[in-house]
């Protein structure tokens, strides 16, 4: 039923594992993504979909979600995914797929959110989990957990923090949601 995008280690996939989520395959946009072996020791089926293989970036999400649902997914969880999604993939899944990102958005979209939050200097970060449109951590947000920044924080120290409560919020929210679109199903 859930198909997990990831880019990098998977650390949050792991928390959606270890809360024995229905996970049924992972894709990735990078070959070398050690999110991959975790899904393969875990039995979920794994594969990368590498954009210098296809002519756009809407063929690649187009074969991508082909092999989503061809395992049986129907609502997909971006952990750690670092591409834009286009249209034909979101349109393949509407309203089912969602994102974890470490800001209390719409502070600090992108990819140096932490970063970015540390150089501005606030007291108060934190992790938000949305859903995903085109746009840049632009969707709506389903739920946020406050971080607070303390002093002598570095991006190693923040990061470490966030990823505690996002392991920890993913998973409620991914189980909450899954179990919600399987209960519309049985009406």
């Amino acid at each position: 039923m859930i198909g997990v995008l990831v880019s990098g280690s998977g650390t949050n996939l792991q928390a959606l594992l270890d809360a024995a989520l229905p996970v049924v395959a992972v894709a990735s946009n990078k070959k070398g993504a050690f999110a991959l072996e975790r899904a393969r020791a875990a039995g979920v089926d794994a594969e990368s979909f590498p954009i210098d293989t296809y002519a756009s970036r809407a063929e690649r999400d187009s074969a991508m979600a082909d092999w989503l649902r061809g395992r049986g997914v129907r609502f997909v969880v971006c952990a750690g995914y670092m591409n834009l999604l286009t249209p034909t993939f979101l349109d393949r899944f509407p309203s089912n797929v969602i994102n974890v990102h470490p800001s209390l958005l719409p502070a600090f979209p992108g990819m140096r959110a932490v970063e970015e939050a540390l150089a501005a200097g606030v007291t108060m970060t934190g992790v938000t989990v949305h859903y995903v449109d085109e746009g840049l951590d632009t969707g709506p947000v389903i739920e946020q957990r406050d971080v607070p920044v303390v002093p002598g924080d570095t991006p190693e120290s923040l990061h470490a923090r966030i990823h505690e409560i996002e392991h920890r919020l993913l998973p409620e929210v991914a189980g909450r949601l899954v179990e919600k679109l399987r209960s519309a199903a049985t009406r």
